[in-house]
């Protein structure tokens, strides 16, 4: 037995060992525990006692909570995926793809998007706050690529993608990344004038105007306004006068209703939106919403059962992107409906949350990286819901963390171990250590 614990105990010292260089310092540091008797020892007399026990995962760690609902999230949207597009395949327009295409693709972005989480957790939110500007510049280049013939790629009129072999970019949400944090370190060197409506607000109202001419240009307008509530809301958060938040609100809600006057397909899918059931939207604009309304009817309280659902069938289109949620209304009823709301409101609770802990202990660029998170995942996840409830009018948003997306699954992972990171450093500052 004496051996046996030798042997354990030896394995154990290679495998702390090695942790550390496979997955990084930081996060192992998070993932693995402590014992109680590895520090420096204390000699009294002729007594020799152990020194303090290392602090324990639920105090130096990270918020594992938020972690598993992200988790069950990826493995929900996974599943959703793989029902939602099984049937594609027997469609002319896929003819070639297998039934698992989409499911496989969606899988290995989830990996990606994996990896560079864990990538992005190692970088304390110092090392993010300098990289800002060059993020912000990296992606203005990469919106202006994305409109250059033979470079981008077009879609069913649209140029949002990049081709980059193993799966297509979208710069759009590299955008909201890079813009969040070009904001939250633009309200922390802007903190002295904050009540100063052109020293404070201007400049970060025109980046974020040359945004989205960009991409209005491809065109991309639901990106567009999740960008906008982005920035909007690190500037309210970070302590603009709300006067001066009352007249940016007044005039970006002006902006967009010209925007939707002037462009007559967008006037289109407006009415579309107020009568999807008319003989002249049935089966033009509001065809979408329409099939997302039948699909969740047919679901009821309980739903029809997984991969039971009759939409999916070449009935409504973009199942598997923006209209995941039809489906999971379709198979999964109002309880799932009801469920996955939650989730979303959960989540979006537990990152305001994290963000203002770090405000409250000084760290004002991590907690407005972490709120500004909070409102992406959170404001997307409403207006996608709102849209395939017929709550808001169509908008090309897909449901973060779920539906089919490489580049958006990518960002949202990476969005998350940020914040994963910034309440490992609020946990380390509360225990009087160092981030």
């Amino acid at each position: 037995m004496a051996a046996l614990s030798h042997r354990l105990a030896q394995w154990r010292g290679a495998f702390a060992s090695v942790l550390p260089k496979l997955i990084g310092r930081d996060l192992a540091g998070a993932l693995a525990g402590g014992t109680s008797r590895d520090d420096l020892p204390v000699r009294l007399s002729n007594r020799t006692y152990a020194g303090t026990r290392n602090v324990a995962v639920r105090e130096l760690g990270f918020d594992q909570s938020l972690l598993w609902v992200a988790v069950a999230l990826l493995a929900w949207g996974l599943v959703m995926v793989y029902s939602a597009s099984i049937a594609l395949p027997d469609n002319p327009r896929f003819a070639n793809y297998a039934h698992t295409h989409f499911v496989l693709r969606h899988a290995l972005a989830m990996m990606i998007g994996i990896a560079a989480g864990m990538v992005a957790f190692q970088f304390p939110l110092r090392a993010w706050e300098k990289m800002a500007p060059w993020l912000f510049a990296v992606a203005l280049l990469m919106l202006v690529l994305v409109l250059v013939p033979f470079i981008g790629k077009d879609v069913n009129g649209a140029r949002r993608w990049i081709p980059l072999g193993i799966m297509n970019f979208q710069p759009s949400e590299l955008a909201k990344l890079a813009v969040l944090l070009y904001a939250a370190d633009y309200m922390v060197r802007k903190m002295e004038v904050k009540e100063r409506f052109f020293r404070a607000v201007m400049p970060m109202a025109l980046a974020v105007l040359v945004v989205g001419m960009l991409l209005l240009a491809q065109p991309d307008m639901g990106a567009f306004m999740v960008i906008v509530v982005i920035a909007m809301g690190i500037l309210f958060l970070g302590g603009v006068n709300a006067r001066m938040f009352f007249v940016m609100a007044v005039l970006v809600v002006a902006a967009f209703a010209m925007i939707v006057l002037t462009s007559e397909w967008r006037r289109e899918r407006i009415f579309a939106y107020l009568d999807p059931w008319s003989v002249e939207h049935a089966l033009g604009k509001g065809y979408q919403l329409s099939h997302s309304l039948i699909a969740i009817g047919r679901g009821e309280i309980f739903g029809v059962g997984l991969g039971g659902s009759v939409e999916k069938l070449h009935w409504l289109p973009e199942a598997h992107t923006d209209f995941l949620l039809a489906v999971i209304g379709e198979e999964f009823g109002l309880v799932g409906v009801l469920l996955l709301i939650g989730l979303f409101l959960w989540l979006t609770r537990r990152i305001m949350h994290i963000g203002r802990q770090a405000i409250a202990l000084d760290q004002v660029f991590a907690g407005l990286v972490a709120q500004g998170v909070g409102l992406w995942m959170g404001f997307q996840a409403f207006i996608n819901i709102g849209v395939n409830l017929g709550a808001l009018p169509t908008k090309g948003l897909t449901l973060p963390l779920m539906s089919y997306g490489g580049s958006a699954i990518l960002l949202n992972l990476v969005a998350i171990a940020i914040v994963l990171r910034v309440d490992y450093e609020n946990r380390q500052l509360m225990k009087g250590g160092r981030s």
